[in-house]
């Protein structure tokens, strides 16, 4: 019976999901998130009821205002300058929920702002500008490239060239991290959007734009001793402590696009030097003290958002947001764990 209530649950949430990605793009669901997912656990492995990417994670709760310039350019209700409570994930990135938090890997920061009348924002962020494809069968066969052996455990080194040489793009992700050093918390390093998103102000004008929150204190990396140092696993302590001292907050800034700028792709960043307006702030104020806590069963859809708020025509959202929805069900059914 038990498993029987959690499918039905799983079934439901994944269409609740799937059908905001329909509204939005109705063709999205043409390709199949099924074959995304299956295709992520054959290259990258499955921990059972653990996210398919970003797995080791951890729940926290925030607060966001909103600055008079955010009114300016969009009516959404995140923007009213009244506190917004805010339901935070930070992760590692990859599917593995043991991951070691001292190397140059991604971090995430999936956010959901619960707002007036039932109204909700998801999105989720990433320590990087670019995401790590174009179109949703480059995602797919960047993927499948990457998938191992059976035989070595290893993946085919000639097609990771032919993929790599074809397709450059999807190596500018590895690049930056590899330019980075290690982030000495999650609280210290940069969330890009990477998307272009829409924001229409009470005129009806509407402004498109890529987010970035910055840490209020500023960036923070660790030299290759240090990371060395402080071991494998260190970030969930050292945020429960940060946010103890009131110390973890982001702005939430737009880099405004202008006419002519590539909107259309997560791999291609704004120029350098574009506008850059002040949303306002986000405070992370509590840490769950354990694997628990309310992330446990939101997708972080990037197709959620407010209104005044509009997705760019890029492709990877839909492609994003609906394997999101389809691993909510695998995991709610295999036994939801938020760590």
């Amino acid at each position: 019976m038990k498993n029987l209530t959690l499918s039905v649950v799983a079934t439901a949430a994944s269409m609740l999901a799937l059908n905001a990605v329909a509204q939005v793009n109705p063709a999205a669901t043409a390709a199949d998130p099924n074959a995304f997912l299956n295709q992520f656990e054959s290259t990258f492995g499955k921990s059972e009821g653990y996210r398919r990417s970003g797995a080791k994670g951890i729940c926290a709760m925030g607060e966001f205002v909103a600055t008079p310039d955010a009114r300016t350019l969009s009516t959404a209700s995140a923007f009213s300058g009244s506190p917004v409570p805010v339901i935070v994930r930070f992760s590692v990135g990859g599917a593995n929920p043991k991951a070691p938090d001292n190397a140059k890997s991604q971090r995430n920061m999936a956010l959901q702002f619960n707002l007036p009348g039932g109204e909700q924002w998801q999105m989720g962020n990433i320590s990087a500008p670019v995401f790590g494809a174009s179109s949703p069968q480059q995602f797919f066969d960047l993927i499948a490239s990457r998938q191992p052996d059976p035989a070595t455990k290893q993946a085919d080194p000639a097609k990771v060239k032919a993929f790599n040489e074809a397709n450059p793009e999807v190596l500018l992700i590895g690049k930056h991290f590899a330019s980075q050093p290690v982030p000495a918390s999650f609280g210290s390093v940069n969330y890009w959007g990477v998307h272009a998103y829409g924001f229409v102000n009470a005129r009806g004008a509407k402004q498109f734009g890529k987010w970035i929150f910055e840490p209020v204190g500023g960036q923070q990396g660790l030299s290759d001793d240090e990371a060395k140092e402080k071991g494998p696993a260190f970030l969930f302590d050292d945020l429960r402590q940060r946010v103890k001292d009131g110390k973890v907050a982001f702005n939430f800034n737009l880099e405004l696009a202008q006419a002519g700028d590539k909107i259309d792709s997560a791999t291609v960043p704004l120029p350098e030097g574009r506008k850059k307006v002040n949303l306002g702030m986000l405070k992370i104020t509590s840490v769950s003290e354990d694997g628990g806590g309310p992330c446990l069963t939101i997708a972080y859809n990037p197709l959620v958002m407010p209104k005044g708020v509009e997705a760019s025509a890029d492709p990877m959202l839909p492609a994003r947001a609906a394997p999101y929805a389809v691993g909510l069900g695998r995991r709610l059914v295999e036994g939801a764990k938020q760590q």
